[in-house]
């Protein structure tokens, strides 16, 4: 977990240079905590594309603790900042129940933002807890999806459905969600097609399939996780609404947050949709996918720790 923790740290320091710079100096440029304080404070936040509901709500929260605990001086805020941040994205205990029951998980979202390297880096993990996964390659319009997925289902070691090229992604579907029944899967992952939020036909699809596995295999626990990539900010905030109008989204794998300056978009898309963030992705490795972890994210963030070393070695 180190190891992904400095991966993580270093993945943020675009967005540190984005939000965490203009909030130190802030802290450190004001004598006093008054309005002007706390506008020249959200005005950074929402620029760091950390949006307008979570930025309220997040200074409503601090404003409360500096009341409460009698703050006078700016640089005191700092903690009660990050600690406020860290609350608008906890996870509820009960978003990974999927992994403890028999499961079927639609992956979604459009093209290019890192779907089936999440489907295959998923089933890694699943497997890795000794569960028994199978895979659909319901993606069946991008020619390289399948051997893409293939290949990390042998990576995995984990059985994988697949349909011809330009077949009918429902009906991969239904062969998956009849071979997990049989197999007994604990885990059913299906990759989609890249769906373009403004092709009609696409979102229509995804309809079929929610509707397939509802008539097929009625009781199973379903998750509809979206994935969304880091680096496009609002824009993946937007492909979320789009999605959410067809799909019952239940949580976000947010990937490319190695070397985005848009990482603020975590707390966003937690505060705006009320859609948890599940897993986070910093790289192209099995390892480099991890659960969504609130006060990894914001310590990683703030190098919180890290900064109070430097102060004391005399950086």
């Amino acid at each position: 977990m180190a190891g992904f923790f400095s991966r993580l740290k270093e993945g943020l320091s675009k967005t540190r240079n984005n939000i965490v710079r203009g909030i130190d100096s802030v802290f450190n440029g004001f004598s006093s905590i008054d309005e002007e304080f706390y506008e020249e404070l959200e005005e950074i936040l929402i620029m760091g594309d950390i949006g307008v509901n979570a930025t309220g709500e997040i200074l409503e929260r601090l404003k409360e603790q500096v009341k409460e605990n009698h703050i006078k001086e700016p640089s005191e805020c700092k903690s009660f900042l990050i600690e406020s941040i860290k609350e608008q994205m906890r996870v509820d205990e009960t978003a990974y129940r999927f992994e403890q029951e028999q499961s079927i998980v639609l992956v979604i979202g459009v093209n290019g933002v890192g779907k089936t390297t999440s489907v295959g880096k998923l089933a890694g993990i699943l497997k890795g807890q000794g569960k028994k996964v199978l895979i659909a390659a319901a993606d069946t319009y991008r020619a390289a999806a399948c051997e893409q997925l293939t290949e990390w289902a042998n990576r995995a070691g984990v059985d994988i459905i697949t349909g011809a090229e330009g077949a009918d992604p429902s009906s991969v579907v239904f062969d998956a969600v009849c071979a997990a029944k049989a197999r007994r899967a604990d885990v059913l992952l299906c990759d989609t097609a890249g769906r373009l939020h403004n092709k009609k036909n696409l979102m229509e699809e995804l309809k079929k399939m929610n509707r397939i596995i509802d008539r097929e295999f009625p009781g199973v626990h379903r998750e509809n996780l979206i994935v969304l990539d880091g680096t496009t900010g609002q824009n993946a905030l937007n492909q979320a609404r789009e999605f959410g109008e067809t799909a019952n989204l239940t949580g976000i794998i947010l990937t490319k947050m190695d070397g985005t300056s848009k990482g603020g978009i975590a707390v966003a898309i937690q505060s705006e949709l009320h859609i948890p963030v599940k897993y986070i992705g910093v790289g192209e490795k099995l390892e480099d996918l991890q659960k969504f972890d609130p006060d990894q994210f914001v310590d990683a963030l703030f190098e919180v720790g890290e900064a109070d070393l430097q102060e004391d070695d005399g950086v």
